[in-house]
Parts: structure tokens; C-alpha cells; sequence
């Protein structure tokens, strides 16, 4: 949820229980002035009578509501002796509403020469009912009025004041601190995000500085331990070719050899770890899935030949993907590379291309991996020496790297899945 519309969402909250305080209050308040109004204009009404009462005796005999607003009766002191103003809510039957509606109804008394009456006097009043539907609307399209005004503020005003920090969010969102690139702060007079923005700046420069140190770090390891490295093995392998040397010194020799070829892969292996994790491959391009798998078996399968196995592709979806394509012949070779290595002899490697997904299968004498290490650094199946423990993990390094979902299977045969669909865990 945006920020302006998490902010709405409380303005509406926090409005609607206000002005339902508000309406409770109002309601009574209201109520109170109504019969305060009404109670005063019986009085009036009450005056008027008593004085018409004096100078035409004839109402004195008025004792029914049906031609106006009081009645009079006739009494004795002793019934009127404790009697004061009073009003209550009653109901009448009204002719033109043909129903009974609410009246308000002062009773009182009053003495006229030696005779005392018994007053009733009547008004009409605002149904309660009629006067709580109206104000329950009132407040409703009151409150809906707020509602839309708190909008148009949140999306005119605020998003105003909030430009600058939308327009940070959104440079921050397209950066790319392989492209080594700037970003130019919108200009603002709010103090807050002037300070967010120098905070932003210097952190990115910071982050900038590192990967810049990193990367140059990684190039020179690169550098300085692959040529050392290249070095002895050459004059080992010179060495190697004179005759003089033992049998035992040759062997000896040889094993020098295997171990410093392996710490050459070894090393370039953690190299190109070390790039992938800090986004050194920059370049990418729309690339031809099944295409790079099928170029990848055909490089493979004089290896697969001589270990008597038979790799068969079944395709029937055409994958595309955006990404550097190194990256994605060093997945698909670890892939396939490992599925040969680890197969039985005189078996098959089974690599399906469909619903937009890479399956690889294939039988070996291990059972099923764990894989809550499998693609961890290091994790070795068995004990083969040519092995660096870290194909697995390049390959999944690369597929979490384009949202790629590299998952693990095992039901008799070992099976790996490249899904070009979604994000997910090994399972």
C-alpha cells in the first residue's frame, strides 16, 4: 500500500469515529434545543390564552383539541393547590397525516375571578425518528465529503509536498551501481528530505567506492594468482618431460601437478563466485534457451560418448530469456556437466524443455543428495578429486541472481529443474 493511501486510511478511520462522537453529542444537543424551543412557545401560547381567557370567558368551556391547540377545564383548588408547569411528549391523532403523530404538551393551571380551569396546551414537534434519519444522512454525506477531501488533499497537496521523495524512491529503484552511475536529487525546501537526500548520496557513494575496491580486488587476485599458478604448472610439466627423473619422483611430480590444476579451478571457480555475487556481468541479451542447451550437449558429447553415455533432448517449448549469456552456458554446462560425471555407465540423461521449464535427469549408484547442502560451497557427493564442490553452487548463485527457480528431486532418479516461471527454494 502507498504511503498516501496508508495515510488516507487512517484520516478515514480516525474521521469516522469523531463524527460519530460528534453525531451522538450533536443529537442530544440538538434535541435539547428543540424542546427548550418548543417548551418557550407553549409558554407563550399559555399567556396568550389566559389573557384571551379574560376577555372572552366563552373559551373557558373549550374542552377538546378538535378546533385548536388547548383545552380548558373547569377544577377546584384543592386538585390545582400543588400544581406547576409541566411538559411532556405525548401522541395525537393527526387528520392530515391520518396517523398518530408526537406532540409536546404543557399542562398547567390558572385562577380566572373565583374559578379555577386546568390548561392543556399542544404543539406539534420533529418526529425522532425523521430527525435521526436526517442527521444520519447529513453526517453520512458529511463524512463521505471529508473522505473525498482528504483524498483530493492526499493526491493534489501532499503528493506535491511528497514529489521529492517519490522521485528518490523511484532513481533509487532504477540504480544500478554496476553501471557505476550517478543520481541527480530532485531540489526541495523541505528540510527532511534535503537531509534524506545528502544521507541517500553519501551512502551510495560509499556503496559505490566498495564495489569499485571490490571489483578491483577481485581483478587483481585474478591477475596475480592465475599467473603464478600457470607458471609452475608450466615448468612442472617441463620438468616432467626429462628423462632423469624416477618413477617415484615423477609420480610425486604428478600429484604437485593434479593439486596445483585443481587449486587453478578451484580459484577460478570462487573468481567467478565473487563476480556473480557482486552483478559483474552486466551485459545481457535475449538469449535462446533450448539453442545454448543443445550447442552445450553437442560440446559434451564425446565426454558422454566415452563413458558410454546417451544424452536425449525432448523439446517442445521455446524459452527466452533476458540475461548475459556467459552466465547462462556456465549454468546449464554445471548442470549437464555434473548429470554426466555423476550418471551410471551405460545409462541415459534425460533433458526436457517444456512449460517453460529445463528438467535434467539422470540415474546414478549415489542415492538421493541432501538437499539442504547441495548447493551449498563445498558440498561434495563423494570424494573425487577433480571436483571443487562449488558447481552446484555456481548454479544457483546464477538462477537466484535472474529469479530463477533451481530446484532438486530425487524418486529413483536425480533430477534438477531450471523454472523460467518463478522464485522459489530447492526442495
Amino acid at each position: 500500500m502507498k504511503l498516501l493511501n496508508y495515510t488516507t486510511k487512517y484520516f478515514a478511520a480516525i474521521l469516522l469515529f469523531a463524527l460519530l462522537i460528534f453525531t451522538v453529542i450533536f443529537y442530544f444537543q440538538m434535541l435539547d434545543e428543540i424542546y427548550d424551543s418548543l417548551d418557550d412557545g407553549l409558554e407563550n401560547q399559555k399567556i396568550l390564552v389566559i389573557n384571551r381567557a379574560k376577555k372572552d370567558p366563552t373559551i373557558l368551556h373549550k374542552t377538546s383539541f378538535e378546533d385548536g391547540y388547548y383545552t380548558i377545564h373547569p377544577t377546584t383548588y384543592s386538585e390545582i393547590r400543588n400544581v406547576k408547569d409541566s411538559y411532556r411528549d405525548t401522541l395525537m391523532y393527526m387528520l392530515n397525516e391520518k396517523d398518530y403523530e408526537p406532540v409536546r404538551l404543557l399542562e398547567t393551571a390558572f385562577r380566572q375571578g373565583d374559578h379555577y380551569y386546568k390548561l392543556k396546551v399542544i404543539t406539534s414537534m420533529v418526529e425522532e425518528d425523521d430527525l435521526i434519519e436526517d442527521l444520519l444522512y447529513s453526517i453520512l454525506w458529511l463524512y463521505i465529503g471529508l473522505v473525498v477531501g482528504v483524498l483530493l488533499l492526499n493526491n493534489w497537496v501532499l503528493k506535491r509536498l511528497w514529489r521529492p521523495f517519490y522521485s528518490l524512491l523511484n532513481k533509487l529503484k532504477n540504480f544500478n551501481i554496476e553501471k557505476e552511475q550517478s543520481i541527480d536529487f530532485e531540489k526541495t525546501n523541505i528540510e527532511e528530505f534535503q537531509l534524506l537526500n545528502l544521507q541517500v548520496e553519501k551512502l551510495l557513494q560509499k556503496s559505490i567506492d566498495s564495489f569499485k575496491a571490490q571489483k578491483q580486488f577481485i581483478e587483481n587476485a585474478s591477475h596475480e594468482l592465475q599467473t603464478p599458478l600457470a607458471i609452475s604448472i608450466n615448468k612442472l610439466e617441463l620438468l616432467a618431460e626429462k628423462e632423469e627423473l624416477s618413477p617415484k619422483n615423477i609420480a610425486l611430480l604428478a600429484s604437485v601437478l593434479e593439486n596445483l590444476e585443481r587449486m587453478t579451478r578451484l580459484n577460478q571457480a570462487l573468481l567467478l563466485l565473487s563476480k556473480i555475487d557482486n552483478k559483474q556481468f552486466v551485459e545481457e541479451e535475449n538469449l535462446n534457451i533450448p539453442e545454448i542447451i543443445n550447442q552445450i550437449v553437442y560440446d559434451f558429447s564425446d565426454f558422454a560418448k566415452h563413458r558410454n553415455i546417451e544424452i536425449s533432448i525432448s523439446s517442445q517449448d521455446a524459452i527466452q530469456k533476458f540475461m548475459n549469456k556467459d552466465l547462462a552456458v556456465i549454468l546449464f554446462t554445471n548442470l549437464i556437466k555434473n548429470a554426466i560425471v555423476h550418471a551410471s555407465l551405460n545409462s541415459i540423461i534425460r533433458i526436457k524443455i517444456n512449460e517453460q521449464k529445463v528438467s535434467i535427469e539422470n540415474e546414478s549408484e549415489t542415492g538421493k543428495l541432501d538437499h539442504q547442502k547441495l548447493f551449498s560451497r563445498f558440498y561434495k557427493v563423494n570424494t573425487r578429486k577433480n571436483s571443487t564442490g562449488l558447481g552446484l553452487s555456481i548454479a544457483k548463485a546464477i538462477a537466484d541472481k535472474y529469479g530463477l527457480a533451481l530446484t532438486y528431486t530425487y524418486d529413483r532418479y536425480h533430477l534438477f529443474i531450471v523454472d523460467f516461471t518463478k522464485n522459489s527454494q530447492a526442495t
